[in-house]
């Protein structure tokens, strides 16, 4: 089991977030996560992750389960990417590229601990396999949006990890940029390196290769299965509150906006 969540709530200042989650994820399954902002999906993943802790249930991740488990060795073997990484950025753009893809071996943001002829060589290959080898000796802060997203995708696999979690990891790209992160997702899935959770917005990023999904509203679950049997109106239309209508072309969802929500409907 890569992740088991049994009801699992999680409270702050008498705020629910989370609501009696009942989650599995299995393997072979490549998850993604929808939901409005304040659904409690960043609660979701930082439980995952191990930097929070639920009020109530019990969770396991990898085998590990909370409670039984040393959690900062738990996330050696979680890659994490997302456009939260911002806040880093002090530490990142006063390093090159290469020294940041290395530092994921570490499950660090910065280098703290030494590093060997063969770790620098597994990140010239993981930089080989995502197209930014030409980025070698490159300041990190040089880069364009595009590019530090790579970056950041090939650090995530430097400790080759069980799980990588992608958390918006298109948010701030163009559609030419976006599309190149989605085929290199395509290929991490495809070499079956690791399982995938990918975190978004957008109906439309879920690539073929993605499993299942897993729909929040106000922090319960609407539903969880299977992208096929989910990805539909009437899911979409509850998870996203307003009236949505679902096509699929070239084996991905796109959706349509039936009914946009008023001012004087949403209570302003």
């Amino acid at each position: 089991m890569i992740i088991e969540m049994e009801n699992v709530s999680f409270i702050r200042e008498d705020r629910v977030i989370l609501d009696r989650i009942h989650w599995k994820v299995q393997e072979n399954e490549q998850w993604v996560i929808l939901g409005l902002n304040g659904s409690g999906k960043t609660s979701l993943l930082n439980i995952v992750l191990g930097y929070e802790y639920p009020s109530k249930g019990e969770v396991s991740v990898l085998g590990h389960r909370f409670g039984k488990t040393n959690l900062p060795e738990l996330r050696k073997h979680i890659g994490f990417v997302s456009s939260t990484f911002e806040r880093f950025q002090p530490t990142l753009e006063s390093e090159t590229v290469e020294e940041v893809v290395v530092s994921g071996k570490f499950a660090s943001i910065g280098l703290y601990e030494p590093v060997t002829d063969e770790d620098q060589e597994q990140a010239e290959q993981w930089m080989d396999l995502f197209r930014i080898g030409h980025l070698k000796g490159k300041a990190y802060r040089t880069l364009s949006q595009g590019e530090k997203r790579k970056v950041l995708l090939a650090r995530a696999l430097m400790a080759k990890p069980k799980l990588l979690i992608l958390d918006e990891p298109t948010v701030g790209l163009d559609m030419l940029t976006r599309e190149e992160l989605l085929a290199l997702i395509k290929d991490v899935i495809a070499t079956k390196i690791c399982h995938v959770l990918y975190v978004t917005h957008y109906v439309e990023e879920i690539i073929e290769e993605m499993t299942h999904v897993l729909l929040l509203k106000d922090g319960k679950i609407v539903a969880a299965g299977p992208k096929e049997k989910l990805l539909t109106d009437d899911y979409l239309s509850e998870t996203f509150q307003m009236v949505l209508h679902v096509r699929w072309e070239h084996n991905r969802p796109w959706i349509s906006i039936k009914n946009i929500p008023t001012l004087q409907r949403l209570g302003k």
